[in-house]
């Protein structure tokens, strides 16, 4: 029997879903979309999600709709899901290395608008050599370290990385990246500004740099959910990779409310032998902890205590959450959404408490 012979149909009320899933409220997630679209409207920059968070080409194609102007993947094999889903317009703001990674970038380049991310000079060599022998045109942009310093060059080597790709066949240079990822998350609104306003300066001085070689930079991509609205109004950036947006997560929330939180998991309790603690079937496969413990949403007065492989021992404070029977259904909002949603296979998203839709992620577990 396949597994889809187990999803339940459209108009399942959400207490009658099998648990553990991921369960989506489609009218907030579609608010939340809107909503940094319009922002992004008014702040006259474009709008390039990025799907590592929802790793599914179907709320892709409702950014799209919205006004997106394509699609970040993080990984090369969360792109070749979008392009085989019909999204053709694909950056992927990390460094493909090495010979079957290239290949595989350039077999996709074929049929999509693919961008991708460097930061060496014989990365960029590499590519130039597949591309030209397969015949495609890559576009490429060149990674800027703009304080996070994980990956990304200095505004000096990105000049000499530009001119590079500028004379190399099959490249095409598009513009320059950097994410500030090490504020996307400061909870402390003045701080978290200042520190992007410098990372945002790191970059656009690099654009600068670029341009006073008399090169074209199209493209200056920048920022998380966390930053949108101070990296959106720096002069010079082009476009946003937003993800979490999306769906909001517990960290997140602890950032801001610009958006509404519309993702949770849906746990079964299993088992009430003391009567303040409630075990459910919800584990580490199905929940992630690497931000912290998920805050239970339903039943108030209710909290995590611990996780184990595929169980979650729940307490309960008082009277209405000790009323918890087997049977029962306990929902949590996971303190990190991206890492949550990988563990699962499906999206159940409701509308006025019923299911209207089984969303497939497809883009779970692609990490290469």
């Amino acid at each position: 029997m396949q597994m889809t012979d187990y999803l339940p149909l459209p108009g399942t009320p959400i207490e009658d879903l099998d648990t553990p899933c991921i369960i989506v409220d489609l009218d907030v997630a579609e608010s939340n979309i809107a909503k940094l679209q319009a922002a992004a409207n008014d702040m006259g920059i474009d709008v390039r999600p990025h799907s590592k968070t929802s790793k599914s080409p179907y709320w892709v194609r409702k950014q799209i709709e919205a006004g997106a102007i394509g699609v970040c993947c993080a990984k090369l094999g969360e792109a070749e899901v979008m392009v085989e889903a019909g999204i053709l317009d694909v950056m992927i703001p990390n460094q493909v290395i090495g010979t079957s990674k290239i290949a595989r970038l350039i077999a996709i380049a074929k049929s999509a608008n693919i961008i991708v991310a460097v930061e060496d000079s014989g990365n960029i060599d590499d590519l130039s050599d597949a591309a030209k022998t397969a015949g495609v045109e890559l576009g490429v942009i060149v990674e800027v370290n703009v304080g996070m310093d994980r990956c990304g060059v200095d505004g000096h080597n990105a000049l000499d990385l530009a001119k590079q790709i500028e004379s190399a066949p099959g490249l095409r240079f598009d513009g320059l990246m950097g994410y500030e990822g090490h504020v996307v998350a400061e909870r402390d609104f003045e701080i978290r500004k200042t520190e992007v306003e410098k990372s945002m300066g790191i970059l656009t001085g690099a654009a600068q740099k670029i341009r006073d070689a008399e090169i074209e930079v199209r493209i200056v991509s920048a920022a998380g959910t966390g930053t949108y609205n101070i990296s959106g109004r720096y002069p010079g950036v082009t476009e946003l990779q937003c993800g979490s947006y999306i769906f909001m997560d517990g960290d997140y929330l602890e950032v801001f409310d610009d958006f509404e939180p519309a993702l949770s998991v849906l746990s079964t309790v299993i088992s009430r032998q003391k009567k303040d603690v409630a075990i459910v079937d919800m584990g580490l496969k199905s929940i992630s902890m690497d931000r912290g413990l998920a805050e239970v949403i339903s039943p108030s007065n209710a909290s995590i205590m611990k996780h184990s492989e595929e169980h979650t021992k729940i307490a309960l404070s008082d009277v209405d959450s000790q009323s918890l029977k087997i049977g029962d259904k306990v929902r949590s909002r996971p303190t990190h959404g991206d890492t949550t949603i990988n563990l699962h296979e499906h999206y159940f998203g409701v509308r006025n408490g019923k299911l209207e839709e089984v969303i497939e992620i497809p883009g779970r577990g692609k990490f290469r």
